[in-house]
């Protein structure tokens, strides 16, 4: 199996939330590399990186069920054009305050993600011992 199949089978039995706290995770790996490529003058990496991250950010903004999501999508959607404006700004001013606003906010949205994920590990486990 070549690695394009090998991804699109781990996103196959990977649930929702977990691909969503794994794009946050790529998104962030991302603009930390470009954060280091800004300090150091690698302007074509740099550039490279804040294209990958900003492709997840809009992804992400892109699938929110707008009708079923009610206000969260909305707020979620309006934290993802905070970011992606963020990274615009800080891509094209070499600005690393903006870009780590940017971090500071996926964080946080990660963090609440990754409890999601516990809390539903835990759900489960509860269910499995109670043979459900």
């Amino acid at each position: 199996m070549d690695i394009t199949g090998y991804k699109k089978t781990v996103l196959a039995t990977t649930d929702k939330v977990q691909v969503i706290f794994m794009l946050y995770e790529g998104a962030l790996n991302h603009m930390k590399i470009a954060k280091k490529k800004i300090e150091c003058g690698d302007i074509t990496s740099k550039g490279k990186h804040f294209s990958k991250a900003t492709a997840i950010i809009t992804e992400l903004s892109n699938v929110l069920d707008m009708e079923k999501g009610g206000d969260i999508s909305r707020n979620l959607r309006s934290l993802y054009e905070y970011v992606l404006n963020r990274l615009l700004h800080a891509n094209l001013n070499n600005d690393t305050e903006a870009l780590e606003d940017s971090e500071r906010v996926l964080e946080t949205l990660k963090s609440g993600w990754k409890e999601m994920m516990e809390g539903m590990k835990q759900k489960q486990t509860q269910e499995v011992r109670m043979g459900a």
